[in-house]
């Protein structure tokens, strides 16, 4: 084979202007090649090309943020490499196709191309133009390279398992309802992201960490199951909260979901005197601990120090908690006993929560658990320059 014959038959070149010729010679000789990279690649392209549309991407030029955009899609592109992989080879052959995972995998990641492309040439813009100013060509751009490369896989995908456009287009819906239908059962009986917009829950949570809730740890409710009746009432597989617990749940009057810590059982007698937690007329072991800056516990850049305390529950759960003021609102409180079927919450960032000690919470029914804090899947702060917290990633939540 000539120089220039192997040129033209590069597939960088002829994927552009034949792709189902393309694949059908990488799967023939080379079905691995670059498939590692442009997954990857593909991944972290979708993303930020979805998140330029969506928001100003400025913030994607930080390198922290760039590099933990780059680490995530490597992790879940070559978990959706295989994946997409393996059940597209079983959809196919369920409808009679003859690809293997392997032949799928390489047309899956060299479908990606022009998403890749579309992803240099927004960079390149958001460059030019001043970092992520917001321009009308973009979304066009985003919708034009992916289209693009949402034909290039279905004709890839066709040629693999030999498929007419009926059965390659069936496959792919298939392939996608398996997709949605695994991720609704995720979020919605496993594990339910969200994300923490106020500091109410310094210093355990700070504004901008990105939290899973385990949707199972107290069982199933109205709240917690999806499309259940807002009228109905009761939980299956009903399990209590601990005191110390981190919890999101509904609250019942204004219907937004709040996260709070569990300090209140039914038949608990819970007062705050001087700042000061009591449960059942006993006081909270606390222990006093460095102070912090108050500036952003606090919302007050004059704030100066905060006083940092180390509670421990009669149960033996023990956190930190801030005191930005000497005499809060909330820091003397007559005797709150809770009720059957209820629990009393507090923020551990005191004189700056919104909890059981006001008219607008109360005492929070069972039946509006959603689920338990578990873990800090990514943080980011705000700002110029806006940056990753990388020491909270993965900090478990107790």
């Amino acid at each position: 084979m000539s120089t220039e014959e192997g040129a033209v038959r590069s597939p960088w070149i002829t994927v552009w202007f034949s792709p189902r010729r393309t694949i059908e010679r990488l799967v023939a000789n080379r079905p691995t090649y670059f498939v590692w990279p442009l997954a990857i690649l593909g991944t972290v392209a979708s993303i930020y090309n979805q998140i330029s549309v969506i928001y100003n991407a400025s913030y994607l030029f930080d390198w922290q943020l760039a590099l933990c955009l780059v680490l995530f899609g490597a992790v879940a592109g070559i978990i959706w490499l295989y994946l997409a992989g393996f059940v597209l080879s079983r959809i196919g052959r369920l409808l009679g196709g003859h690809a293997r995972a392997i032949d799928l995998r390489a047309a899956f990641a060299w479908s990606a191309l022009p998403t890749i492309a579309g992803f240099a040439l927004i960079l390149v813009i958001d460059a030019v133009t001043g970092r992520g100013d917001a321009l009308d060509i973009v979304p066009l751009l985003v919708a034009g390279f992916t289209l693009w490369s949402f034909v290039v896989f279905l004709l890839m995908l066709g040629r693999v398992e030999r498929f007419g456009v009926f059965r390659t287009i069936l496959t792919y819906l298939l392939n996608l309802a398996l997709g949605l239908v695994a991720a609704l059962f995720i979020r919605s009986f496993l594990f339910q992201p969200f994300n923490i917009p106020s500091g109410s829950m310094r210093p355990t949570l700070f504004v901008g960490d990105y939290i899973f809730v385990s949707k199972y740890a107290y069982g199933y409710g109205r709240f917690s199951l999806p499309y259940a009746s807002s009228t109905a009432s009761g939980r299956i597989f009903s399990k209590e909260p601990a005191r110390g617990d981190v919890v999101v749940f509904r609250v019942p009057k204004d219907r937004v979901d709040y996260v709070k810590r569990v300090v209140g059982l039914p038949g608990d007698r819970i007062q705050m005197k001087g700042g000061e937690l009591f449960v059942n007329d006993v006081p909270v072991k606390r222990e006093r601990l460095a102070d912090v800056e108050g500036q952003d516990a606090c919302g007050s850049p004059t704030r100066g120090q905060v006083k940092r305390w180390r509670e421990t529950l009669p149960d033996g759960a023990s956190y930190d908690t801030l005191d930005c003021l000497d005499n809060g609102p909330n820091d003397d409180t007559g005797v709150f006993t809770v009720p059957p079927g209820h629990f009393f919450a507090l923020g551990d960032n005191r004189d700056n929560s919104t909890d059981s000690r006001t008219q607008s919470v109360g005492y929070i029914p069972f039946d509006n658990l959603i689920g338990r804090v578990g873990l800090i899947f990514f943080s980011r702060k705000d700002g110029a320059p806006a940056h990753v917290r990388f020491k909270r990633i993965g900090t478990v939540v107790r």
